[in-house]
């Protein structure tokens, strides 16, 4: 798929996908350095930045099977970050501001993940 193929939807995805990457990057520095978390901090890391990295390769996908598997595997990861992001909260690890603002912005991209989905789906047939 090129560019011009692309969904509207799909630079909003990119643009708050890049940017939620770069808030759980920050959150896995201040785990490691100011709780002393690794693991978790790890985990949530891998799964969160992954939801970027697979909405990007879907924005060069090249066919619209791809590009909903693409889709489908950001929408994965976003589900392991949300939960990720709940042990940290329910663990003690992030407070509930903190937990509050990341979990909506979690749970936001998910939401459009699966539209995009399934606009994609209902439009391959």
């Amino acid at each position: 798929m090129d560019n011009g193929q692309c969904c509207m939807h799909n630079n909003v995805i990119l643009d708050k996908t890049f940017d939620f990457s770069v808030r759980i990057v920050n959150l896995k520095k201040y785990l490691t350095k100011e709780k002393q978390e690794n693991v978790m901090a790890t985990q949530l890391l891998r799964a969160g930045t992954s939801i970027g990295a697979n909405a990007t390769e879907a924005d060069q996908a090249q066919s619209k099977a791809d590009f909903i598997s693409k889709m489908g595997i950001a929408n994965k990861e976003a589900h392991e970050t949300k939960y990720w992001l709940r042990l940290l909260h329910k663990t003690g690890y992030i407070d509930d501001r903190e937990f509050s603002s990341i979990i909506n912005d979690c749970q936001e991209l998910i939401r459009i993940l699966q539209s995009i989905i399934k606009s994609a789906k209902e439009n391959n047939h």
